[in-house]
């Protein structure tokens, strides 16, 4: 029988520590710090507390329906009066319980390692549009809430998407020019004008864009304010379309 080559000798050795590893320090929790049965998890009570969003929603607005309304329902009310310019929305959970924790554990909490988690689950939750995609961006931060957050949390959702899926990722594409005031407590038409002129396309990426299919990553969508701004600005530089994909997404449409 011939000797195990060297890969197979690595791999093994990274099961070995990975192993010791969980003996001394014992899977836990990404939400409460819970016990788990392998690392980087959600334990059987933080599970309950996410509303996962699967068919039937909206197609455009991803935001599941109160009723299922028959086939051939592919819109929502919402979709239909104001159509976002944005192509698909999808997101992993309706933002609250859980997921309201997780994102805010990553954004305020310094819980960086929570992205890689959060990440693949975007990835399954979003496997049609991420499928399609030729790009993946992030929403960027102004300059100046960068410098004071330290990280973009879009754009570690993004990194870890890309390198889950295989697609190429371009993490400074899309600038965020403005220094908009914060969006909580804003009604829907405030927002949009909050983010007026907020984004611009970067000179040297606007070849990398035109004509490819983007696939825009934020973690919450509220009014889809942001992702239209975004989807507005990337269009208008060449984007042959622009998808968004969030980890939580508000719940509209009387939900």
């Amino acid at each position: 029988m011939p000797a195990p080559g060297l890969p197979a000798v690595r791999d093994g050795v990274r099961r070995l520590a990975s192993a010791a590893i969980g003996l001394v320090y014992p899977p836990t929790c990404v939400a409460c710090g819970g016990a788990t049965g392998q690392p980087h998890a959600l334990c059987a009570a933080c599970w309950r507390g996410l509303r996962l969003i699967e068919r039937p929603y909206c197609e455009r607005l991803g935001t599941p329906f109160a009723l299922d309304l028959g086939i051939g329902s592919l819109l929502s009310p919402g979709a239909i009066a104001e159509p976002p310019v944005f192509g698909r929305a999808r997101a992993v959970a309706i933002y609250d319980g859980t997921a309201r924790d997780l994102v805010h554990r990553l954004k305020y909490g310094d819980r960086l390692d929570l992205a890689r988690t959060m990440g693949r689950m975007m990835a399954s939750a979003g496997r049609e549009v991420l499928d399609e995609a030729e790009l993946i961006l992030p929403v960027p931060l102004h300059g100046l809430r960068l410098w004071r957050r330290r990280f973009n949390q879009s754009a570690l959702l993004a990194r870890a998407i890309g390198e889950i899926a295989g697609k190429p990722c371009e993490l400074h594409a899309l600038v965020r020019v403005k220094a908009t005031r914060p969006q909580v407590g804003l009604t829907r038409a405030q927002r949009a004008a909050n983010l007026q002129g907020a984004f611009r396309v970067a000179d040297r990426a606007r070849l990398r864009i035109a004509g490819r299919r983007l696939l825009l990553i934020d973690d919450v969508s509220t009014t889809g304010a942001t992702g239209n701004a975004a989807a507005r600005v990337l269009l208008r530089a060449g984007a042959a379309g622009v998808d968004l994909l969030t980890f939580a997404t508000v719940a509209r449409d009387g939900l």
